[in-house]
């Protein structure tokens, strides 16, 4: 849950954005895998090779900062491939530090830097897994290039893979709080995400007929896709392996028709009675127990939404009492070429050519100002560019206050304790406040300030608290100005390329609901990915607004798109229910709302997105 200062609603929407946070239960799992991944780093101060446990620990630190609630099996590329690029970042860093002498070159680095951002800022636009293995693999480049740790490249890059290996490990096989007694253990976060499926069904069904309907929609959207990420992750074989996990997916794709079903009724605007969510929360509290969900209560059957509604509670209930119901369709697997034209796309080029200058433009000014911790500036470059931690000028004022508090706290630290042990309980606490830091960027970077101030004294390199605030501040300027700078084409590329997505994926939604309605499996498909990319559309338009005017003035305009095609898709879910429990054809009066809403949209996208 995002909160808001009263102060917010007074302020520009740049700055107000600096005053949100994420709040939410103390993910207290996270918080213990955090301290002990500090284990590696304890072992080598205790081997008396300190030095050694530093690219560990930077590994495990990297991979805290992405261990995020969701399942286990999700978890394995949300950490893992981005742990691979580092180590592979930490090699080529290294190698080309010792091609050009030692990490000092005013030319080769700063361009070999600057084709290493844009290749990956690229990449990075493709997803948020992306994003991770970019920024890992490029702050890793620059360590690996900066850092003067004596272990030899390949033996840094094996290091920093086992600390992030190790966190995996324990993500792995550490049961979550309250996952034991009602099923296996490694599908606690499966479990937890369907049941919220069926939680947020009886959320709409409760504010169907309210101010909060919209919401509601947005939330069981959101719902459905964490669901649908935490089932469809990486495992060995193709289908589910055992009978829970089989029943687990019978229990999700049990909720896709309850879920159209409540979006229909929530389009209609009808205030519901009460007990008609009882169902939807019996059936959460089955998937968490694991127990049968027993006799549903009935809605009246007077219309086709309440009839849908019904239909989807019976099948619902056969499904969790035995039932086998088939696997939902999985969101399709994007080809490798689909990717690359991402990549390739004018969004991918736009943000590829800022990290680009940012990556090589931090570098020449490091290495002119031959400070011992070049590395720095071109490392926080890299955090600070990257656009899925929120609007540029957030980002700035949250690093700049972030690392001058954090470097306040680690000189009292140091002023404080001496010896490595105390160092080593620094880190392992700031592993700890990790997963809880990442809620807001200035608590994140205050931590991640102490955590590797700590390691750059444990890798025998000399205080350098303050030198740290000036990098970063510098870090601060250099992104900002890169930021702004007017680049060839036009600018709003990342909005425009989301709402030509959503814009797609709508029509397509609709033409197979008038041209198939008896596919309801493809219709699932089909409106998941419209509601998914049209969540992401909304992400997009809400960070572009939150930048300075210069650059929100880009998106003016998008936000009468959105709206269109969201009104669009809950249209068309409703007139999917109309011919499933009403009639061969659509009502007239389904029929010139459709119409007119098509017409609404075209109005709205002739209007160019500047």
């Amino acid at each position: 849950m995002t909160t808001r200062s009263p102060l917010t609603h007074r302020l520009p929407p740049w700055l107000a954005h600096v005053l949100r946070s994420q709040r939410g239960p103390v993910p207290w799992s996270a918080v213990l895998r955090g301290a002990l991944a500090a284990a590696p780093l304890l072992v080598s101060v205790l081997a008396e090779r300190p030095t050694a446990g530093v690219p560990a620990a930077l590994g495990a630190m990297l991979a805290g900062i992405n261990d995020r609630p969701g399942s286990r099996r999700a978890s394995v590329a949300r950490l893992g491939l981005p742990a691979l690029a580092g180590s592979a970042g930490l090699l080529f860093g290294t190698m080309t530090a010792a091609a050009v002498g030692g990490g000092r070159s005013m030319v080769v680095l700063p361009v070999v830097f600057g084709l290493l951002g844009l290749v990956a800022g690229a990449l990075s636009s493709t997803g948020p897994v992306a994003s991770a293995c970019g920024t890992q693999m490029l702050v890793a480049v620059v360590i690996g290039a900066g850092m003067p740790l004596p272990e030899p490249g390949p033996l840094r890059a094996l290091l920093f893979l086992g600390g992030a290996g190790w966190l995996l490990l324990l993500r792995l096989l550490l049961p979550s709080p309250g996952g034991l007694g009602s099923g296996p253990y490694r599908l606690d976060g499966e479990r937890e995400a369907v049941a919220a499926v069926y939680e947020a069904v009886a959320r709409l069904l409760e504010a169907t007929g309210g101010p909060r309907a919209l919401a509601g929609r947005a939330a069981l959207s959101s719902a459905l896709d964490q669901a649908q990420d935490a089932l469809s992750g990486p495992r060995l074989r193709r289908y589910a392996s055992s009978a829970a996990e089989r029943r687990l997916h019978g229990q999700y794709a049990a909720a896709f028709p309850l879920a159209e079903a409540a979006t229909a009724l929530a389009w209609a605007g009808d205030p519901l009675p009460a007990r008609i969510v009882e169902g939807p929360r019996r059936l959460a509290a089955a998937v968490r127990t694991g127990e049968t969900c027993g006799p549903l209560p009935a809605p009246a059957r007077t219309d086709p939404g309440l009839r849908a509604l019904d239909d989807a509670l019976l099948r619902a209930a056969s499904a969790f009492d035995g039932g086998a119901d088939p696997e939902p369709g999985r969101r399709g697997q994007r080809s490798r070429a689909s990717v690359l034209g991402r990549a390739w796309s004018a969004a991918g080029r736009e943000y590829g050519l800022r990290v680009a200058l940012c990556c090589a433009t931090s570098t020449v000014v490091a290495q002119w100002l031959h400070h011992e911790h070049w590395y720095w500036l071109p490392a926080t470059t890299v955090f600070l560019v990257k656009p899925d931690l929120g609007p540029l000028a957030s980002r700035v004022v949250c690093r700049a206050v972030g690392t001058v508090a954090g470097a306040a706290v680690f000189g009292v630290l140091a002023l404080l304790v001496s010896g490595p042990f105390p160092l080593v309980a620094a880190v392992a606490l700031c592993g700890a406040l990790l997963p809880v830091a990442t809620r807001h960027f200035a608590v994140q970077t205050l931590v991640v300030t102490v955590l590797v101030l700590s390691l750059v004294l444990l890798g025998g390199e000399p205080p350098a608290a303050w030198g740290r605030v000036v990098e970063s501040l510098l870090a601060c300027g250099a992104v900002l100005l890169v930021g702004h700078l007017p680049l060839p084409g036009r600018r709003g590329h990342t909005v425009r390329a989301a709402l030509d997505t959503t814009v797609d994926a709508a029509h397509r939604y609709l033409g197979h609901v008038l041209s198939a309605p008896e596919d309801r499996a493809g219709r699932g498909v089909l409106r998941r990915d419209a509601y998914r990319s049209l969540a992401a559309a909304r992400t997009a338009i809400d960070l572009s607004a939150a930048e300075l005017p210069p650059v929100a003035r880009h998106s003016a305009g998008s936000e009468s798109v959105a709206g269109a095609v969201e009104r669009l898709i809950d249209t068309t879910t409703a007139c999917a229910v109309q011919l499933d429990h009403r009639a061969a054809e659509l009502p007239p009066p389904h029929a010139n709302l459709l119409a007119a809403q098509l017409a609404d949209l075209d109005r709205a996208w002739a209007v160019p997105v500047r």
